[in-house]
């Protein structure tokens, strides 16, 4: 069959599933594995519309269940074809055995997570427990706060995943509802650049290759383990290299600048906010807000969720004297992974901000600019009492007296 070509204009207007759907067709993928959960259903969806309208020659496989759609993934990335898949929440837990096959396996596979809350109770609202759930599972993890940034890490992932430095499985990540569901502007390449963009795929060991058998998954105890796992971790942390070359090719085609670490009004600020997704965003005005109100505020989004860009965190709040950081996933009988992961950045530093961690937006509840205005203004009164530790842990938007959490308005 030979596909149609779809024309584009310069501005489209999106929702971050659709934003998926084109990356993914724009790819060129040869195999879509894939079973349907809320709220990621639209990227499946939107691609296998493109399947049956003769858009694209890849592959749409529907399967039983998310553990087979990640294994089939496995199947076709292992016999050298570029795969994909999209999931969510529960989807991603009974997926999480795959995920390790995957990244120990060394396959190259972009699997487009829009961001759920995990029961119980159950809820299909987004926030960012399954981000977190996976987070040690050696895949890559970048993270979008609107659907272009979703249709451009979506691409840039196929570029990050199968460049011969990496050879890793990378998720997208965008949030449930708040990107996947929200239609917005998008300025998509056309599908000769975007083409030019991800490349074309390079197989790499692909078990059909008679010229060179291989196996993928063989075991290894005591012997080999240990040495297998620490290369793999190697070209996870030096993938932070090829993710820089990856957003810079990406600058300029489409003049569209991302950062390991995505800051606003930071290098002033005496209170600054840490977080992931949308919330970078609704930051924003809450930061002009403040300024007005005479409190130096800024705002920090790690676009790279792993590896952790550990030395530009710690560059970026160098000279902050509040640092909040924002978890929206109950911690677990912890503080937020967020906040663990900025107080090791800042550990071995000279910086020593009053660091706090806040809980909020579980389950999909609205972080409104009332409640990140009332955030930094309790942070800078902290610091204007001269405090030497900040709340380790607050919650915020709880309701009920009994709960001895950080109370705020909104």
């Amino acid at each position: 069959m030979n596909k149609k070509t779809m024309e584009l204009n310069k501005i489209e207007v999106w929702d971050g599933n659709y934003a998926n759907a084109q990356a993914l067709r724009q790819a060129d993928v040869d195999v879509v594995s894939a079973y349907p959960i809320t709220p990621s259903t639209g990227t499946v969806e939107g691609y296998s519309a493109f399947k049956a309208n003769g858009y694209i020659d890849g592959e749409v496989v529907i399967v039983e269940s998310e553990h087979a759609a990640m294994s089939g993934c496995i199947g076709a990335g292992a016999a050298g074809g570029r795969v994909a898949t999209a999931t969510a929440s529960q989807g991603l837990a009974l997926m999480a055995e795959t995920l390790y096959q995957a990244s120990g396996m060394r396959i190259p596979i972009v699997l487009c997570l829009v961001n759920r809350a995990l029961a119980s109770p159950l809820n299909v609202n987004g926030d960012h427990s399954d981000m977190y759930m996976v987070r040690d599972s050696g895949w890559i993890q970048i993270d979008s706060a609107n659907p272009q940034e979703a249709y451009d890490m979506t691409l840039s992932a196929f570029r990050i995943s199968e460049h011969k430095d990496v050879r890793l499985p990378v998720i997208s990540n965008q949030d449930g509802f708040m990107t996947s569901h929200t239609a917005q502007n998008v300025s998509p390449m056309s599908d000769e650049e975007a083409a030019n963009f991800v490349g074309e795929y390079v197989q790499v060991n692909a078990l059909l290759n008679f010229d060179k058998p291989i196996t993928h998954g063989v075991q290894t105890e005591e012997d080999w383990h240990m040495e297998h796992k620490a290369k793999q971790h190697d070209a996870l942390m030096n993938s932070v290299k090829v993710v820089k070359e990856v957003f810079a090719d990406l600058e300029k085609r489409t003049g569209r600048k991302y950062n390991l670490v995505e800051q606003y009004k930071v290098e002033d600020a005496d209170v600054v906010v840490v977080a992931l997704g949308t919330t970078y965003e609704t930051a924003q005005l809450v930061v002009d807000n403040m300024r007005e109100e005479g409190i130096k505020a800024g705002v920090v989004m790690p676009r790279l969720f792993r590896p952790f860009p550990l030395d530009e965190i710690a560059d970026v709040l160098k000279n902050a004297k509040a640092v909040v950081c924002m978890d929206r996933s109950a911690p677990g009988g912890a503080t937020g992974a967020l906040y663990n992961e900025v107080s090791g950045a800042l550990f071995n530093t000279d910086a020593r901000p009053l660091l706090s961690n806040v809980i909020y937006g579980l389950g999909g509840r609205d972080m409104t600019v009332n409640i990140l205005s009332d955030i930094y203004r309790y942070a800078q009164e902290e610091v204007n009492a001269g405090k030497l530790n900040g709340g380790i842990q607050r919650w915020v938007g709880v309701r009920g007296p009994e709960l001895k959490y950080y109370k705020v308005q909104g």
